[in-house]
């Protein structure tokens, strides 16, 4: 078991937690992590990207001049990918850029960069993240309390409450999540992590 430091809001040490070593403590595996990342962000991907190919350019349906006698060059239309305004050549169409990658995968993906950042002391353990009132200035106070000010930082909780959701999001370098929508991305885009001790207790849900 990898015990991890449990803080109170204040930012203070209360203890310590026995984090499961098949959670926290787990080989680097950088071909995982780099699949599960490419899963995660082409399945983002809207593919709406397109081009018009030649026959669906409109006009050229005439010869533009004759084949013969004009000293040009031979042009057969103008929908031509030659000319300008003209067709693309195997130009971009509408696609789906996603692949399926198996869960157990996507959970290994998720157990890496967590036992990463632990190995790195770049979690922090919270008793919990109750905010009395809706302000930006108490979360920042609590992330001064914790020396993480000017991190990029992901709260990972059981239960946000509407109060830490506004106190939160005007703050462009924080985001807070819900356990069970944890992804490789958040994770790896955040310099370090504040984990309420209720979503460490509740890993084993997801894992």
């Amino acid at each position: 078991m990898m015990k991890l430091k449990i803080y109170d809001i204040k930012g203070d040490n209360s203890g310590e937690l026995e984090a499961a070593s098949n959670i926290f403590d787990v080989k680097d595996n950088e071909e995982v992590v780099h699949s599960t990342l490419r899963w995660f962000l082409n399945s983002r991907r809207a593919g709406t990207h397109s081009t018009l190919m030649r026959g669906e350019v409109s006009g050229g349906g005439i010869k533009p001049w004759k084949q013969k006698g004009t000293g040009r060059a031979r042009a057969g239309s103008i929908r031509s990918p030659l000319w300008r305004h003209g067709g693309v050549i195997f130009g971009p169409k509408p696609r789906k850029y996603g692949f399926n990658l198996p869960k157990k995968v996507r959970k290994l993906a998720l157990k890496v960069v967590l036992s990463g950042r632990a190995r790195e002391g770049k979690i922090k353990i919270a008793e919990h993240l109750d905010i009395e009132q809706p302000k930006t200035k108490l979360m920042k106070e609590i992330l001064e309390k914790f020396g993480l000010i000017d991190k990029k930082v992901l709260v990972i909780s059981d239960k946000i409450s509407s109060n830490l959701e506004l106190a939160s999001r005007n703050l462009k370098n924080l985001k807070v999540v819900n356990y069970k929508k944890l992804n490789v991305f958040d994770l790896l885009n955040a310099t370090d992590l504040i984990i309420t001790k209720s979503a460490v207790e509740n890993f084993k849900e997801i894992f």
